[in-house]
C-alpha cells in the first residue's frame, strides 16, 4: 500500500483528494494536511463581503467529509519537505505542525510515496505597509473571516450614508505585483449594487485602483472577444461596465503604503499620489507559504525546489529570457517537480515560468504588472490531471500520463456584478487558451470562437447555480464526479 500526502485542501488539493479517493480508495492511503478546519468556496466570499451570504453558506467541515470517505485528515500546516529522507531513513517525508487546538504546535514526520503541494498562497499583506485587516487599514475578501469583517465595515458605511454623509470606496489591488484582480473586480460591482439597493449610491464615490496596465488585463495580458459581429478588446469591455456604473478607475498603480484613511501609490510614470478613503478592499500579493526543503544530510535545498517567491518549481522552462522570446511552450504540462518523480505541485502553489502580461517597471524601477491567475478552472484541471497521473503511476506507469498546460486549456469565469434574483447581473467570460499562444493564433493569441464575454441576469443565475453545484461536488455527494470541475 502506498501513501499519497496532499498539502492543502483548497480547490486544487481537495480536487486531487476527491479523485484519488474515487480511483484508489482501499488500495492506497490518502492523507490530506490543511491548517484550516473548513473548506471554503472562495469565489462566494464576495457575497459574504456584502452581506448576501453567511459563513455557513460558503464553508463546510473538512474532517467530517474526509472521515466519511476514509481519507486521513490532519489539521496542520506543512513545514518542510525531505525528498531523500534523512540520516535515519531513506523514506521521503514531510514535517507538519498541527494547528488543531488540542495538538497546536506539535510537529510530526509523515512519510509519503507521492506528495502533492497544493498549499495555495500566503496572503502577503506585509509586502505593503498598512495593508490588510489584521494590522492594516483595509479589508479583504480572501478568507471567509475577512469577508465577514468587510461586510460589517461596509454596513457601517451604509448607515452613515443613510444619515446623509458622503463616503469614498477604494477597491482593487494593494501592490504592484498582485494577482487575482478578478476577486476585486467582482467585489467592486457588488458594493456598487448593494449601495444602490440601499438607496445611498448617490452618496458614494467608488474608485477602482489596480496594477493593470489597462482595465481588463486580469493578469492575462488582456483579451479580445467577439460581440455583435465586432471584435472588442477587454479594455473597452471593462471600461464600459465602469462608465455605466459611474465607477472611476486608476490603473498602472503600485500601492506603497496605507495609512488610516489614506492610500499612497506610485504610477508607471514614476509619480507618487495620495487617495483618501473611508472604506477600502485591496487584494494582497501572493507568495509561497514558506515551505523549506532539505536533502538527506540535512542541507537546505529550498532554492533548488522553490522559486524566490516561495512557489514550487515544476516542469516549466524557467530560463530567463526577454519578453518577446517567451513562449506558450514554457508553461508546465505535468506539474511534476524536476528531479523528483514523486512530487507534484498544483494551483497557486506552483511557480509560473514568467508573467502573462507584459512586464512593466515605473520610472523609478518599481515593477507594476499583474501576476498570472491560476485559480478556479485551471486549478481544478491541473489537479485532476495530477490525480490521474498518480493513479497511473501507482499502477506501473513510469512517468506522468496526463497533462494540463494553461497554454492549452480554456477557462470560464462568471463574475458577479450584483446579487439579486431579478436585478442581479454577472459577467460571463471565457478565454482559450489562458496563456496566449501567438504561434497558433498570431493575431490575438487566442481562439476568438472560444473567447467571449457577456453580461446579464442569466449570468447571475448561472453564478448562483455554480455556487451550489460546486459545494455539492466538494462535499462528495452522490453523483459528484458527474459534475463539471
Amino acid at each position: 500500500m502506498s501513501r499519497i500526502v496532499i498539502l492543502g485542501a483548497g480547490i486544487s488539493g481537495h480536487t486531487v483528494a476527491r479523485y484519488l479517493n474515487k480511483w484508489i480508495s482501499g488500495e492506497h492511503e490518502i492523507v490530506v494536511v490543511s491548517p484550516n478546519a473548513k473548506w471554503n468556496w472562495i469565489p462566494s466570499n464576495i457575497w459574504v463581503g456584502v452581506g448576501q451570504m453567511k459563513e455557513e453558506d460558503v464553508t463546510f467541515d473538512l474532517a467530517t467529509v474526509y472521515k466519511r470517505i476514509g481519507v486521513d485528515f490532519r489539521q496542520a500546516k506543512g513545514v518542510s519537505i525531505h525528498p531523500e529522507g534523512d540520516a535515519d531513513s531513506a523514506a521521503p517525508y514531510v514535517t507538519i505542525e498541527y494547528t488543531l487546538p488540542a495538538k497546536a504546535g506539535q510537529q510530526e514526520k509523515v512519510t509519503y510515496d507521492y506528495l502533492v503541494n497544493a498549499t495555495g498562497p500566503k496572503l502577503n499583506f506585509g509586502a505593503t505597509p498598512g495593508l490588510g485587516p489584521e494590522v492594516g487599514h483595509t479589508v479583504s475578501v480572501c478568507t471567509v473571516g475577512h469577508a465577514l469583517e468587510a461586510n460589517e465595515k461596509l454596513q457601517a458605511q451604509i448607515d452613515a450614508m443613510r444619515k446623509g454623509e458622503r463616503r469614498t470606496f477604494v477597491i482593487g489591488t494593494g501592490h504592484g505585483m498582485c494577482t487575482c484582480q478578478g476577486a476585486a473586480f467582482e467585489y467592486i460591482y457588488n458594493v456598487d449594487h448593494i449601495l444602490r439597493e440601499a438607496g445611498v449610491r448617490d452618496k458614494a464615490r467608488i474608485v477602482w485602483l489596480s496594477n493593470e496596465y489597462e482595465l481588463g488585463d486580469f493578469g492575462m495580458g488582456g483579451f479580445h472577444i467577439k460581440r455583435g459581429g465586432y471584435i472588442t478588446n477587454g479594455k473597452t469591455f471593462a471600461e464600459s461596465l465602469m462608465v455605466e456604473r459611474d465607477i472611476e478607475w486608476i490603473t498602472r498603480a503600485h500601492v506603497t503604503k496605507v495609512e488610516a484613511g489614506k492610500i499612497h501609490y506610485e504610477t508607471l510614470d514614476g509619480t507618487f499620489h495620495e487617495l483618501a478613503f473611508d472604506f477600502s478592499m485591496l487584494i494582497p500579493p501572493f507568495a509561497g507559504v514558506g515551505l523549506k526543503a532539505y536533502d538527506k544530510a540535512g542541507a537546505d535545498i529550498t532554492t533548488q525546489m522553490f522559486a524566490p517567491n516561495g512557489l514550487m518549481k515544476v516542469d516549466a522552462d524557467y530560463t530567463p529570457r526577454p519578453y518577446l522570446e517567451w513562449s506558450a511552450e514554457d508553461w508546465p504540462q505535468t506539474y511534476q517537480t524536476p528531479g523528483y518523480r514523486d512530487i507534484f505541485s498544483v494551483g497557486i502553489a506552483f511557480a509560473p515560468p514568467h508573467l502573462i502580461s507584459r512586464p512593466m517597471q515605473s520610472a523609478n524601477g518599481t515593477p507594476i504588472n499583474p501576476a498570472p491567475p491560476r485559480t478556479g478552472m485551471p486549478s481544478a484541471a491541473m489537479a485532476k490531471a495530477v490525480a490521474m497521473s498518480i493513479r497511473d503511476m501507482l499502477n506501473g506507469a513510469e512517468k506522468p500520463t496526463h497533462t494540463a498546460s494553461m497554454a492549452k486549456m480554456g477557462a470560464a469565469c462568471v463574475a458577479s456584478t450584483g446579487s439579486h434574483l431579478f436585478r442581479g447581473t454577472a459577467v460571463t467570460m471565457t478565454v482559450f487558451p489562458v496563456v496566449p499562444d501567438f504561434q497558433k493564433y498570431p493575431e490575438y493569441g487566442r481562439d476568438l470562437d472560444l473567447t467571449f464575454g457577456e453580461i446579464g441576469l442569466a449570468g447571475h443565475w448561472m453564478k448562483s447555480l455554480l455556487h451550489y453545484t460546486f459545494i455539492y461536488q466538494a462535499k462528495m455527494r452522490p453523483g459528484w464526479s458527474l459534475l463539471p470541475d
